[in-house]
């Protein structure tokens, strides 16, 4: 059973919390131990947050320290930037490439920075990278960003996708069921 670390990051609102909840419901049905750290950061909706989630045969702490992801889940460029440190050289950075302006771009104190993928690829990053806000908002909802990067995700597992599949039927309330699986399944084959 290979051991993963993962480090989701993101900005308040876009349902990274969510996701560590569903990496937590699905991995131990598969037999993994599994610790999901407390989201850090500020969770109200605009400002950086963090969760740290580690599985394997047996996981003593879920905190991953600087070049120790295997994974980081980025729900916005500057978040993967933010937390490139903490990748492994070689790992890998799955990236939602819609930004989210942070408050210094929307006051006019900075400019948002070009090309943030691809130095990201340049410093020998694994980057499998989508624009999953278009996605989600193809699936049928803007808020679905957070399925559609864990799509993406699942191609980093050898998980059959119906185990994704039974994961999110246990969090998601049923009226929104459906369009969450079409989320889902647009990042999984995007």
């Amino acid at each position: 059973m290979d051991s993963k670390s993962i480090l989701i990051a993101g900005v308040g609102g876009q349902g990274t919390l969510l996701a560590s909840k569903l990496l937590g419901r699905l991995l131990p049905d598969l037999g993994y131990d599994v610790k999901v750290s407390e989201v850090h950061g500020m969770s109200q909706r605009g400002g950086s947050v963090v969760t740290y989630v580690r599985c394997g045969e047996k996981v003593y702490s879920p905190i991953i320290d600087k070049g120790g992801a295997d994974i980081i889940l980025a729900f916005e460029p500057l978040e993967a930037a933010r937390w490139f440190e903490y990748l492994k050289p070689g790992g890998t950075i799955v990236l939602n490439t819609a930004r989210t302006m942070p408050m210094s771009v929307l006051t006019g104190q900075e400019e948002y920075p070009e090309g943030v993928t691809e130095k990201l690829a340049s410093l020998g990053a694994k980057v499998d990278a989508l624009d999953a806000l278009k996605a989600a908002e193809e699936a049928g909802s803007s808020k679905a960003v957070n399925i559609v990067l864990l799509g993406l995700l699942s191609r980093s597992f050898d998980i059959a996708e119906e185990k994704w599949l039974e994961a999110i039927e246990s969090l998601v309330p049923p009226k929104f069921l459906e369009m969450n699986k079409k989320a889902f399944s647009i990042g999984r084959n995007a």
